[in-house]
């Protein structure tokens, strides 16, 4: 008798090669069975092995589907897509950013300040830069002082750090029921359990905090109060109120990530307002400028200060001199306002073709954000949806992806809007609402 995990091993080495592709259909188990002589039930424990490795996934009266995307709990959105469309990675690019950033490079040149850019930094970075980046992250009712901001090389280092500060491996960290996924590689990374969070139309709930809390403590909680990705959200005031009343409460600390705040500078004021005692601010310029070359940031109160900073320099997230340099330079100049202010405006125009382009669909989003939440009509599922549009060239990210607990995913999709010129933004909209209102049966996988 062969070995069913022997014969799930072939099937995965056709995935890897390419000869099976994301969206195929496998053969009824029967079938299978019969194609490979092996019995109905070695069939059986073959796709459950596949559906375990996260490699097929079944659908009740359709059939057995090569998955579209690798596991959920792997690093979801981490590298560019092959696709020729991208509305997985949201990189906003703007008419001009490179010639405003490149003006901003040409003082680097000069040898004395590139001696001093070329030297290492550490987490406190340097005065010039805490100066300008406090004066970037304050609002109405928060302004942080200089001496509170440390670097990271970006924002996804600057939350890593800050939860490897927080929380011990095997701690608990409450999340939004739907998260940012690298939080969630970071989470498995760090050996950090997540813990979803009930939220409503406003965001997380302070009551299922608490109640989260009672059931087993939780070391610190992450969450997105403006344009929670991927569903747009972002907390009212009152809400942010009730939260820092209860992260007081259960003597926890949450790390807020506002790295898409600077598309609503007029909103509400940071969590960190309401609780600077109990909030890790973290964000970076990745959106604001450009992702390659970037800067995160991690405001904490005092007490937290050598804790974060610790935690910076043993993961090696501190940030380059010469990042820091450019960085200080576009802040203090106006570059870097000049180019939020475009990207604010760009952002406007991609969600008026998005509405425009998906109209009569179920569709989360803020008229000021990058990105969209799109519930699909039946009989259409997340994992098909993807396999479909990758065919046609186009990368969608699944519901999944976001997920605490997978079993629990609604069948949607969020789409980057950032990355495609907008014209093609238009074209690839239009030719995705178009295949949502086929049937996935109907879709050859041709």
């Amino acid at each position: 008798m062969r070995d069913f995990r022997r014969v799930a091993d072939e099937v995965a080495a056709q995935i890897a090669a390419g000869r099976l592709r994301a969206g195929d259909r496998l053969p009824t188990q029967r079938a299978f069975a019969r194609r490979q002589g092996i019995a109905d039930s070695t069939a059986g424990r073959v796709y459950g092995e596949l559906a375990r490795r996260g490699l097929v996934v079944g659908e009740v009266g359709r059939g057995t589907f090569v998955r579209a995307a690798p596991p959920v709990a792997g690093p979801a959105l981490a590298e560019p897509s092959p696709a020729r469309v991208d509305l997985e990675l949201n990189h906003p690019v703007v008419a001009g950013q490179s010639e405003l950033l490149g003006a901003g490079l040409a003082r680097l040149a000069r040898p004395d300040v590139l001696a001093a850019a070329l030297c290492p930094a550490g987490a406190a970075g340097t005065a010039a830069a805490r100066e300008a980046v406090a004066a970037l992250l304050a609002r109405a009712g928060w302004s942080p002082t200089p001496a509170s901001v440390l670097f990271a090389g970006n924002g996804r280092q600057a939350i890593a750090a800050a939860l490897a500060a927080l929380v011990p491996s095997g701690g608990r960290l409450g999340v939004e029921a739907f998260t940012y996924p690298v939080v969630k590689a970071i989470a498995g990374r760090l050996g950090i359990t997540l813990v979803p969070v009930g939220g409503d139309e406003w965001g997380l709930r302070p009551d299922a905090l608490l109640a989260a809390h009672r059931a087993a403590p939780l070391s610190a909680v992450y969450v997105q109060p403006t344009l929670h990705n991927p569903l747009g959200v972002t907390m009212p005031d009152d809400r942010r109120a009730e939260l820092a009343v209860a992260l007081r409460q259960i003597d926890t600390v949450a790390v807020e990530d506002a790295v898409w705040s600077f598309l609503r500078p007029d909103g509400p004021a940071p969590l960190a307002a309401y609780a600077p005692e109990r909030v890790v601010h973290t964000d970076s310029l990745s959106k604001r400028l450009a992702p390659g070359l970037t800067l995160g940031f991690a405001v904490g109160p005092p007490a937290l200060a050598a804790r974060l900073a610790s935690a910076l320099r043993s993961g090696a997230w501190t940030a380059s001199g010469y990042a820091l340099e450019a960085a200080t330079g576009w802040l203090t100049d106006g570059t870097a306002a000049t180019v939020a202010a475009a990207k604010r405006a760009d952002a406007g125009d991609r969600q008026r073709i998005a509405a425009e382009k998906l109209r009569g669909f179920t569709v989360r989003a803020d008229p000021r954000g990058y990105f969209c939440w799109w519930e699909l009509p039946e009989p259409w599922r997340a994992d098909t949806f993807v396999a479909a549009a990758a065919r046609r060239g186009v990368a969608v990210t699944p519901a999944a992806s976001f997920a605490v607990l997978p079993h629990r995913t609604p069948n949607a999709v969020r789409l980057g809007l950032a990355s495609p010129p907008p014209q093609v933004l238009r074209q690839t909209l239009a030719a995705l609402a178009a295949l949502a209102r086929t049937d996935p049966d109907d879709v050859s996988p041709g």
